[in-house]
């Protein structure tokens, strides 16, 4: 990795994320494109930071008044980050979050909701999916973005679609009241740029999600957004609802980062409404899947997100990062026609947008990725010491 990974105009950007000092441990940090700077003395967790009253303006004057002082360059600390070729004796950036709770919304999508529905009916037949996929948008049609979700619209269509037998847990979340909220990780478990994420070692059918992740401090406020990819097991997950918790929460099968991009007089929530994520897959054999995914076409506002996520029946102390779903959903053929797309051992997958960089990580197998040993008794300990 390199500076490429940053925003597309870095100046302009108030970047903070975690770094990971040897001796040490993870130090709360501020990036721009030629330094780490320390904000340690601001606040020792990320969740602490994001609790300040006007967090954004608390660090623009850290960094102006010179309290921030340099740790590594931008450069070397991104090369570091990349897993197979670090040096432990030096820097590297970890995901930007620490404590807070992570959540995921799913079903946010049209184009997504519909492969979901799919991958229900096959059963997690990843061979099956190409049939069922005609079927489903014959009864259903595949145009339901002007369908606002829990509108008196969507209560009919549902009644029409009980009454043909094809009403279906998906649809239920994607177009009725509520969203699907989950917990697709541990605080402490995401993984950040540059590291390996796993695939569960007995799936077949899988894919990358690439996300726009919000983060909220405990008052539900959105302060700053960042990229994230929600690997997603769809053999398990269509097999049973039931197995979501198996098919999302895997060793390192959440990744966050590079960096959240706070919000300024720069940068705010009509931006990442605005977001297009690029996706690039390439495979270790020299295949290649790019794709796209556009928060304009969100079914549910971001905001209504946060407050079905967070609020006075869920209290996150810690804060909340928040992934907002995705309208990706490869059906690109890899292995021989009728068989759709799954990942592979090596793959390297690239999550983008020019506001908020390029998250970049290698596929591998979750019993084969670096183990998760570093959590909060760790972090507590490690902050004790340095205090």
């Amino acid at each position: 990795m390199n500076t490429s990974t940053l925003p597309s105009i870095p100046d302009q950007a108030l970047l903070i994320g975690r770094l990971w000092l040897p001796n040490k441990g993870p130090v709360v940090v501020a990036i721009n494109a030629q330094q780490v700077l320390d904000l340690s003395a601001l606040a020792q967790t990320c969740s602490e930071l994001l609790e300040q009253d006007h967090v954004a303006e608390n660090v623009h004057r850290w960094i102006a008044s010179g309290k921030a002082q340099p740790l590594a360059t931008t450069s070397e600390a991104l090369a570091n980050s990349e897993e197979f070729v670090r040096d432990a004796a030096q820097p590297w950036f970890m995901a930007p979050c620490d404590l807070q709770a992570v959540k995921a919304a799913g079903v946010t999508f049209v184009a997504s909701m519909l492969e979901r529905v799919i991958e229900e009916q096959a059963r997690g037949d990843a061979s099956r999916a190409e049939a069922v996929r005609e079927a489903v948008v014959a009864v259903i049609g595949d145009n339901l973005r002007s369908i606002k979700p829990g509108s008196t619209e969507s209560a009919q269509l549902k009644e029409v679609l009980l009454a043909q037998g094809m009403w279906s847990q998906y649809l239920e979340v994607g177009i009725g009241p509520d969203a699907e909220i989950f917990t697709k990780a541990q605080p402490m478990s995401a993984v950040g740029p540059g590291a390996q994420v796993g695939i569960h070692p007995a799936s077949q059918w899988n894919n990358p999600e690439p996300e726009i992740v919000l983060a909220a401090n405990s008052r539900g406020e959105v302060v700053g957004a960042t990229l994230g990819n929600d690997v997603n097991l769809r053999d398990f997950e269509g097999r049973s609802a039931l197995l979501l918790g198996k098919a999302k929460d895997n060793n390192a099968s959440c990744a966050i980062g590079p960096f959240i991009r706070l919000f300024d007089e720069q940068f705010g929530l009509d931006d990442v409404r605005q977001c297009e994520l690029s996706l690039k897959v390439e495979g270790p054999e020299g295949f290649v899947m790019q794709g796209s995914s556009a928060l304009g076409q969100i079914s549910r506002d971001p905001l209504d997100l946060v407050g079905q996520a967070m609020g006075k029946y869920h209290q996150y102390p810690d804060g909340m990062m928040l992934f907002l779903g995705t309208m990706f959903a490869p059906t690109q053929d890899r292995h021989g026609p009728g068989q759709g797309f799954t990942h592979v051992v090596g793959d390297r997958v690239s999550v983008s947008t020019p506001l908020l960089g390029t998250l970049v990580n290698q596929v591998t197998t979750s019993d084969q990725a670096k183990p998760w040993t570093y959590g909060v008794t760790a972090l507590m300990r490690d902050l004790a010491r340095r205090s």
